[in-house]
């Protein structure tokens, strides 16, 4: 049987909530299993339904998990409904239709969306959501699946502050902030801003550790001195080494980040955002995509360098 790593915290009190959660990828997995050790009843839906039977027999001691065959069916009787898929076609999917979860959930309950995708699909399930009484929060999360296993994600959100307040002491259990940012995309709006940091952090570390192997220094060593000065970043604590060591298979896909920079390099054309460095490091993941890197961890650019 397939297990997903899941370490347990202390879970701050929040009464306990019949939810659904679909989409049972790298993130979705791990959190839907926070909301049930946290005493949540959890209903799940996946595309593939042997991951939908792995979780419910990993979880099977909670006794409070189960799963169902669409997300319509997930959703009925959700108070508020999960959401974790791969992109904006794959999230109106499962939202919309006559098997999606909102035609499923009853007035007032909550679809709160934790993919990344666009601030217009947010938008546009917003405005369906409300034609239905139904509440949207477009969620979506930083802190990769480390976070998502210890439950410690950082979730950036757009939408009404009641449904926001409703759901924030259930969203806790895999979380480590969970912050309202302002209307219907602001989540998605401040995670583009998260992943433009990211992206020129990680091409710079690439050329510093490239530079300094080059220079015959000892990369740990070094690492672990301007780490602790004006240079120290979460990407230097947790990739420089690794990337030291050229080694990739783990963490945040390349094909995954290059998703994340075509959605914000579509929204700076329309608000005009010049963002020279981004599109500059997008092109250099489609060369390590090239290489055959798809799958290897964002801090792979330095074998560009090489």
């Amino acid at each position: 049987m397939h297990t997903t790593p899941i370490t347990p915290k202390t879970y701050e009190p929040a009464p306990a909530t019949p939810v659904a959660f679909l989409g049972l990828g790298v993130m979705g997995y791990p959190m839907a299993a926070h909301l049930a050790l946290a005493g949540h009843s959890v209903t799940v839906y996946n595309r593939t339904p042997a991951k939908a039977e792995a979780f419910c027999a990993q979880l099977a001691d909670t006794g409070r998990v189960r799963r169902a065959p669409t997300p319509r069916e997930a959703a009925a009787g959700a108070r508020m409904v999960f959401c974790c898929v791969g992109n904006d076609d794959d999230l109106r999917a499962v939202a919309l239709g006559e098997t999606g979860a909102f035609a499923g959930m009853t007035p007032g309950a909550i679809f709160v969306d934790h993919t990344t995708a666009s601030a217009g699909v947010a938008r546009e399930l917003d405005a369906l959501a409300r034609a239905r009484g139904l509440h949207f929060i477009d969620a979506p999360v930083s802190g990769g699946q480390a976070g998502a296993q210890n439950g410690a994600l950082t979730v950036m959100c757009g939408g009404e502050q009641a449904a926001f307040d409703t759901a924030k002491p259930v969203a806790m259990a895999f979380s480590r902030a969970f912050t309202l940012m302002g209307p219907s995309g602001a989540g998605q709006l401040t995670k583009m801003v998260n992943q433009i940091c990211i992206a020129g952090l990680v091409q710079a570390l690439s050329e510093a550790v490239a530079f300094g192997q080059r220079a015959g220094l000892d990369m740990p060593q070094v690492l672990d001195v301007i780490g602790k000065g004006a240079a120290q970043s979460w990407q230097m604590d947790n990739r420089g080494k690794t990337m030291a060591e050229d080694r990739f298979d783990f963490g945040f896909a390349v094909d995954w980040m290059r998703k994340d920079l075509g959605l914000v390099l579509d929204e700076a054309k329309r608000n005009g955002a010049r963002l020279p460095v981004t599109a500059l490091v997008d092109q250099f993941y489609a060369d390590v995509q090239r290489m055959g890197g798809g799958r290897w961890d964002t801090s792979s650019l330095i074998r560009r360098l090489g």
